[in-house]
């Protein structure tokens, strides 16, 4: 049995579900004062919501949820994982299943060098033939430790032996669901901006993730985000 083995430079975030809504936010907030939105005071929503970012109110956030399936390799998850509070897991198993033959390899303009010492350093590109270097490597690596896998599973193995030196960068799939303001922290996180009041530097392929997210994140929840943005993202 030889698979060929494919491989991706990119991740997948597929938006699968959400709760709530920005109003719904505004709802939980005003359950406070007992008191509920007039549906022609629906303007006073980007204020409101505002406010609660910059005074640091998160839990009228909570009352929301959003739902993705992340296909990405072992090694991403491994720090999003790391995500505890407000965020459920349910990811792939490789005792339970045989893990797909696809690997992630970085692409041609990944910047792999990292220049400075620990705690004050930048990543830079490689030299183009060093790169190439690196990809073929990293290719020949996967396609050899694929087949053995697959000769182990042949040789009657348990596929929780068999896959275990298999590679942090081989593909995993999983369901994640968290809240808005679950979702904001990974946020602040997990990607770098200008205008970000906490400077970050996350390693480009959760990076590749939080963007993804961020775009669904947006889209369902403008005001929030707008707020959220206006307030040097800091999760409240």
């Amino acid at each position: 049995m030889t698979t060929l083995v494919n491989f991706r430079s990119d991740v997948t975030v597929e938006y699968r579900d959400h709760m709530g809504d920005d109003k719904r936010v505004v709802e939980a907030m005003l359950v406070s004062t007992n008191t509920t939105d007039a549906a022609d005071d629906l303007k006073r929503e980007p204020g409101r919501i505002n406010y609660l970012m910059r005074d640091r109110h998160g839990s009228p956030f909570e009352h929301t949820a959003l739902q993705f399936v992340v296909e990405a390799p072992i090694f991403v998850f491994r720090e999003w994982h790391r995500h505890r509070i407000g965020f459920s897991y349910n990811e792939m198993s490789g005792r339970y299943s045989i893990l797909p033959a696809t690997y992630y390899i970085p692409s041609s303009d990944r910047h792999s060098v990292q220049v400075g010492k620990q705690g004050a350093y930048t990543y830079e590109p490689a030299e183009t033939e060093d790169q190439a270097w690196l990809i073929a490597d990293m290719k020949a690596e996967a396609i050899e430790n694929y087949s053995r896998y697959e000769r182990r599973l042949e040789k009657g193995f348990a596929r929780e032996v068999a896959r275990m030196s298999l590679g942090v960068n081989i593909f995993t799939k999983m369901y994640v669901t968290l809240n808005a303001r679950s979702c904001m922290s990974f946020l602040s996180l997990r990607t770098k901006r200008e205008t970000s009041r906490f400077p970050s530097f996350p390693q480009r392929e959760i990076e590749m993730c939080a963007e993804k997210v961020e775009e669904h994140f947006a889209r369902l929840f403008p005001l929030t985000h707008a707020a959220f943005e206006k307030n040097g993202r800091v999760a409240p």
